[in-house]
């Protein structure tokens, strides 16, 4: 195979998954903004996992073919192929990131809504042993956390009567 017919290949090659890597983007960037299924979001960032090592790889064989001597164009566009990589997997990062996130929020606010549900179940009562037990638990959480508040409040004045006394 002669030269310019392998590095167009890899041009080639290179632009297509290029174009593929921005349409799962595309995709993601919808997902990460609705969030909607867990299963899509874990497809899409597997199928932009793999074109991201594929774009590696085609750029790994231009570099290749440029440091074999290959003409200052060819470098030029390695360096433009280079840097849309970046650009996309900085990008991907990101999203990925802002998704987790999310997912973490979510988790929880869920788990804070099943405490309040579950508190307000014992507080409304039950009948059974266990659910006494945790309703006074419950009960002696928030009056140790009140006066949590109110020895802190007490050494927040005692510190300003202080400091106020010194000036």
């Amino acid at each position: 195979m002669d030269p310019p017919s392998s590095w167009d290949s890899l041009r080639k090659q290179a632009r297509k998954l290029e174009a593929q890597l921005d349409e799962q983007m595309h995709l993601y960037r919808k997902l990460v903004s609705t969030k909607a299924d867990d299963s899509a979001d874990k497809d899409l960032e597997s199928g932009i996992d793999q074109l991201i090592q594929q774009l590696k790889q085609v750029n790994s064989h231009m570099q290749a073919w440029v440091s074999s001597g290959g003409s200052e164009i060819f470098s030029h566009t390695l360096t433009r192929h280079q840097e849309i990589l970046q650009d996309l997997t900085q990008e991907f990062h990101r999203l990925r990131s802002s998704l987790r996130a999310k997912k973490e929020h979510t988790s929880l606010l869920e788990d804070f809504r099943e405490f309040d549900r579950t508190r307000l179940d014992l507080e409304d009562g039950g009948g059974s042993h266990e659910q006494a037990l945790l309703k006074e638990h419950a009960s002696i959480s928030r009056s140790t956390g009140q006066l949590s508040v109110d020895a802190l409040n007490r050494l927040t004045e005692h510190g300003v009567l202080r400091f106020s006394q010194l000036a």
